[in-house]
Order: C-alpha cells, then structure tokens, then sequence
C-alpha cells in the first residue's frame, strides 16, 4: 500500500473549511484506499454501490441523526445514489457537527443527478497519480523510469512488471462507468480513437480540426468529448498565456493526459530512451503544480518565433512564476525565458529537475533560477 500522507493533509485541511468534501479523481487512482487511511475510530464507510448502504441512505435525516458529532461519514461512488446533491445538501446546512467525505470519478456537476452544485457548502480535493515526491517514502518507488513507464495508477506502478491487459480493462471501464453512463456518449469507437490520439500527442497543442479528421467525428463532436474527458480528470487542458503582447500565441490550448503509464502505452514504448524522459518529466511538473495551485492559475507561454516557457502560474495580478523543466538542469537555454521577461519582469525562475537533491540556485544569463525536484515548489497560500 502507498501511504499518502500529503493527501490525508489535504483532506483534513479541507474539513477545516466546510464539513463536505468532495473527492474526485479517476477509478483506481485510489481514492477509496486513501478513505481507508482515515483513522478508523468514528468513520462510517459505505459503499454507495452497494444495496445495503442505498437503503441506510434513504433517509438522510434518520441517518445522519444517528451519526454522532466528530463522526467522519465517507460516501464512496456517491453518484450511485437515486440524489446524491439533497443528501450532502442536508448534511452541509444541517449536520456541520458530522463530516462527510464523498468520493467520484468526476466532477460534482458531470451528471444530472446533481440538482444542486453545492456551491459554497463543500470543498473539493482532486486526487491526482502518485506524485514525484511521494515515490521518495517508504514503498520505495525511487525510480523515475519506472514512475514514467508504469505511470501512476497505484497498482500498476506497484508491479513487477507493466502489465497491458490493466491498462486495457481500465480504458473500456472508464467509457463505461464514466463517459456513457454520465454523459450518454455513445459512439464508443469515436470516443475511445480521439482518447488514444490525445494519449499519443499529450503534451503537445490541441489541433481540433486534425483531430477531427483523424478520428472520424465532427470538429463539435471532438471539443464536446474533450470536455467531457476533462470533467472526468482524463485529460488537462493548459492554456497560453498572453498578456496582449502582437507576438504572443493566444489560442490553442496544450493537452496533457492524466497518466504517464498511458502516454507510453499509447505510443508503444516498453523502456524510457534518453529522448523520452522531458516530455514525460512535463507530466509529473504539471501534476505537482495542480496539487499547489488553482488550475486556472496554470498557463504556459509561447510567442511566434517559438520561444516557448513550459509553464507559467499566475500569483496575482502583476506577479507571474515561470517553471521550466529539464531532467539535466544543465541544458536551459535562457532565451525563452528572457524574453518573457521582458515583457512580464515580476516573479520568480524555477528550474524543475529530478536531479536537484537539495534546492540551490544559478544564474544563466541576466537571470537567477531556483533549481529544485517537484518536493521544492512554491503553494499557493490558502488552498487547501
């Protein structure tokens, strides 16, 4: 089992602030092992796909009267409940002295059993794949070849061996449980053949019309299952940063696949080759920044001589951090980023490297970076 430390943090961090949260991330990610890591005193676990917790839920109020103050309630796959959003409504307005941890696949708003977003009345944690620096712990997966080819799925990076046939069953679960029943998409084939393009382009910029042409569906059709795909946390889209700079690009969204396991599956390769690991590196960067920042704070720049930043997070209105990622902090060419600092001079330079032990810092060029591994990343103050 992987211990998961900074999520059980972020959890209880998010109690501190609404008395539901709502846990979403992929299937097999993990979610229902991190309930499990709960202290067991005064948890209640039901399985929401099961008969018998369906009808202890019947009646919110005669269940969560029983429920004594402290009492943690986890409500795993709550979207399988006939209204899901009346009982964490009522046990948001009426029962804060009883916590409730809920748990999807997806978003809270990716099925019309959801009446009511609960805005206001919950908090939400995204639980990504195994982060970089959680390979560090006491499971011992300390190595960042096996983390890029396995991916982070936990059984998978946890095998002996990358099995295919996972990754497979994984794929027809996920347009089954989440991609039909919640959005009733129903060209499987059409589906399933954009999925495998975005796993084999990851990282690179979306180009619907092309993507249309080459999976045989209208160019509506591909921007409505990406959508659907990235309220199922399947794909993330980062978008360019442009401050109304001529020169800048202003439109094209990058998309990154949830998983590395995925992307090298999809794109056949069973090693990872000195040419592999920046592109994949981007990956892991990307899922640290998720976990410290707002994802709408997440951007990457690029102007048209193709001078491009991996990654930019706004800190506020005039403050932009730029993170460039290398897996030899040697190689940085500077030239990208100064000429984003020309235009944006605020905020700080981090240089992201699995090869930075302790964080250090260098000068290249007119500019000082902060070298350090994705453990070394500035948060946003305040999230949860």
């Amino acid at each position: 089992m992987i211990e998961r430390a900074l999520w059980l943090d972020r959890v209880r961090r998010a109690w501190s602030r609404r008395s539901v949260v709502w846990l979403s991330g992929v299937r097999r990610v993990g979610k229902t092992t991190l309930t499990r890591m709960l202290p067991d005193e005064n948890v209640v676990h039901l399985n929401c796909d099961l008969p018998s917790s369906l009808r202890a839920l019947e009646d919110p109020e005669l269940f969560l009267d029983g429920q004594a103050a402290g009492t943690v309630v986890v409500l795993d796959e709550v979207h399988r409940l006939a209204d899901p959003s009346r009982l964490l409504k009522i046990a948001a307005d009426e029962y804060p002295h009883v916590r409730v941890l809920a748990t999807g696949s997806s978003t809270l708003a990716a099925t019309g059993k959801f009446r009511d977003s609960l805005t206001g009345r919950k908090a939400e944690v995204h639980l990504c794949p195994v982060l970089w620096e959680e390979c560090s712990g006491p499971f011992g997966i300390g190595s960042l070849d096996r983390r890029l080819l396995h991916g982070g799925l936990p059984e998978p990076l946890l095998a002996d061996r990358k099995d295919p046939e996972f990754f497979s069953e994984w794929i027809n679960g996920f347009y089954a449980r989440d991609i039909l029943e919640l959005f009733a998409i129903r060209n499987r084939q059409g589906f399933l053949s954009l999925f495998r393009l975005l796993l084999r382009q990851s990282g690179g910029q979306l180009d619907y019309g092309k993507l249309a042409s080459l999976s045989e569906l209208s160019r509506p059709s591909v921007k409505a299952h990406i959508e659907a795909m990235q309220i199922a946390h399947a794909v993330h889209l980062v978008r360019p940063f442009h401050g109304g700079g001529r020169r800048e690009i202003v439109s094209r969204p990058k998309c990154y696949a949830f998983d590395t396991g995925f992307v090298t599956l999809e794109k056949g390769w069973d090693s990872i080759r000195d040419d592999d690991r920046g592109l994949l590196w981007e990956h892991l960067v990307l899922d640290a920044l998720r976990f410290r920042h707002q994802e709408e704070d997440i951007f990457y720049w690029l102007d048209k001589s193709r001078r491009e930043v991996d990654f930019v997070v706004r800190r506020d209105r005039d403050r932009l951090d730029l993170f460039e990622c290398r897996i030899d902090p040697d190689r940085l060419n500077a030239a990208a980023v100064q000429a984003f600092r020309d235009i944006y001079p605020l905020g700080d330079n981090y240089l992201v490297s699995p090869a930075a032990k302790r964080p250090y810092r260098v000068r290249r060029g007119d500019r000082v970076f902060n070298v350090c591994t994705t453990a070394g990343l500035p948060a946003t103050i305040g999230l949860p």
